[in-house]
């Protein structure tokens, strides 16, 4: 069993067994972690692993049930679960178990994406994935396209190389990028590896980008290439950039248009949510991400581009891979699909998914998770002991923080929302994540930060999130108290006369609450879809009995 081969007749026979093996030491880690995350800290977390692992190299191996399930167990028992109501620091959710058990499939078929030979049919419909993909990005170009990449940093990473190979090809300057202060650091990074000029930072308002502002750059700028690189989504926040007014003022300047839609691209998923992406489609090219709300295991990324042309950049000759001959016999030329070459064929699990549920199916799941976070902002306003900050919530985001925080100096009310953060993490209670972002009053502060990306969780099941967060906090009160005898309150005005949140291109005329009536029609369309009674998550997938 050691050195049999999950492929082949023989291979599928073997990896049942082990596969079983793994989701029962999956199931068992769950039971020890008993919530979102291990308790204990980093050195608790380090020295389970060290006592459950053994030596990693030994002499003589254990097999391979006691590897499995003995690893697995451990590895299960100290992670951080997408699946806990909990979770919800990051934009990391928690995959469907349709895409999970494709994944499996790619693991066991083991296609290598860099040549037709080593990948005929997975080639096949990771083609006709992309099309589908970036016909729901730019559903009125002729010929658009897309990538499959390892997800937003390496779509922002070769977005930036076809622009600045786009402006090799006319010999101009540099390419000059200019981005908002909201931008994610890949756009950064990207610029850094390609030996472009340091960003132009845009100024921001509230968390997006100011167009006068990026106009105004733009002229300081003169005439030559530019890229314009918008948000729909922004990490810390989930706030959308205004793109009809960007595209414009970019435009009107000469410059193309990059949309990292990372994080909001899934919206397109739905027929009513697709609008806050209004402008989308004038971007030359847009990032694109499933492995967020899309439910994907990591990593499921796409890079859409609006004609197929622009990725012609990307071509390569390597003999042994695609040579001038074959591809003149008619072999199709994979090498120019990404920047990687040995890869694996990600396209498998997102196409199943897209296929299982459809894309009502899906925006259905997308629709859930933003009326979740609208009903989680409500309940963080309606809690004297807590405030959300002032302002629309951004897509599935909702930064808060203890009321008692107001209560100190800016430096020490920070240090309390940190000391809550971390409190939780260390008792394996809470995962939770952290912002600095604008308040009321234009100073930066910080705020836990909420990032509801679980299709099936609600409002409700959050209730006792919240509470956590209140009476950590109330442990820190002592140390408060004391420290509001010489500090000055800052809790701004503007806060407490904020309007509720509004969604940002809607209107919307039911109430915030999720009935039972929804959550039903919810679950329908995502049964009908998979032709089951529910939606699945990985880790719902507990074994009940043996092999079959």
């Amino acid at each position: 069993m050691e050195t049999a081969v999950a492929g082949g007749h023989e291979g599928p026979h073997v990896l049942r067994s082990l596969t079983w093996t793994v989701l029962g030491a999956l199931a068992e880690g769950a039971t020890v972690r008993s919530g979102p995350l291990p308790a204990g800290g980093p050195d608790a977390v380090a020295d389970a692993m060290a006592a459950a692992c053994g030596p990693v190299l030994p002499d003589e191996g254990i097999g391979a049930e006691a590897a499995l399930g003995g690893l697995v167990r451990a590895v299960a028992a100290g992670a951080a679960d997408p699946s806990d109501p909990s979770c919800v620091a990051h934009l990391h959710c928690p995959p469907l178990a349709v895409a999970v058990a494709a994944d499996l499939a790619a693991s066991a078929l083991n296609p290598s994406m860099d040549s037709w030979d080593q990948a005929p049919a997975a080639a096949v419909l990771e083609q006709r994935t992309t099309e589908a993909l970036a016909a729901l990005v730019y559903p009125a170009a002729p010929a658009p396209d897309a990538l499959i990449t390892s997800g937003g940093t390496e779509s922002n990473l070769v977005a930036l190389l076809l622009a600045r190979e786009r402006a090799r090809a006319v010999g101009a300057r540099p390419l000059q990028v200019l981005t908002g202060a909201n931008a994610h650091h890949s756009v950064h990074r990207a610029a850094w590896m390609l030996g472009l000029p340091t960003p132009v930072v845009v100024e921001c308002r509230a968390g997006r980008i100011v167009p006068a502002a990026l106009d105004r750059a733009l002229a300081e700028l003169g005439r030559g290439p530019a890229l314009v690189v918008a948000t729909a989504g922004t990490t810390d926040e989930g706030l959308i950039d205004p793109l009809p007014e960007i595209a414009q003022v970019a435009a009107c300047h000469g410059a193309e248009l990059h949309v990292d839609a990372a994080y909001g691209g899934p919206l397109l998923f739905s027929d009513r949510l697709a609008p806050r992406l209004e402008g989308l489609d004038a971007a030359v090219s847009v990032t694109f991400d499933l492995h967020k709300l899309g439910w994907q295991p990591v990593a499921a990324g796409v890079l859409a581009v609006a004609d197929t042309a622009a990725l012609d950049a990307l071509s390569l000759r390597a003999d042994y891979l695609n040579a001038d001959d074959d591809t003149e016999a008619g072999l199709p030329d994979l090498l120019g699909r990404s920047i990687r070459t040995s890869r694996r064929p990600d396209a498998l699990k997102i196409a199943a998914t897209l296929q299982s549920l459809g894309r009502q199916g899906l925006g259905s799941l997308v629709e859930h998770c933003v009326r979740t976070a609208e009903e989680f902002a409500a309940a963080v306003d309606a809690d004297p002991a807590l405030r959300r900050r002032p302002g629309d919530i951004g897509i599935s985001t909702v930064l808060f923080r203890p009321a008692a925080a107001d209560a100190l100096s800016d430096e020490q009310g920070d240090a309390l929302v940190a000391a809550v953060r971390r409190d939780l993490l260390a008792a394996g209670r809470a995962v939770l994540g952290r912002a600095r972002a604008a308040d009321a009053d234009g100073t930066p502060r910080l705020w836990l930060k909420a990032t509801l990306l679980h299709p099936r969780t609600r409002a409700a099941d959050l209730a006792g999130l919240l509470k956590l967060v209140t009476d950590t906090a109330g442990h820190h009160r002592p140390e408060a108290a004391d420290a509001t005898d010489t500090a000055t309150p800052h809790r701004p005005e503007a806060a407490d006369t904020a309007t509720p949140h509004r969604p940002q291109t809607e209107t919307r005329t039911e109430t915030p609450t999720t009935t039972q009536a929804e959550t039903d029609t919810e679950t329908a369309a995502a049964a009908a879809a998979t032709g089951s009674g529910t939606v699945t998550l990985a880790a719902d997938a507990r074994p009940t009995g043996g092999p079959r």
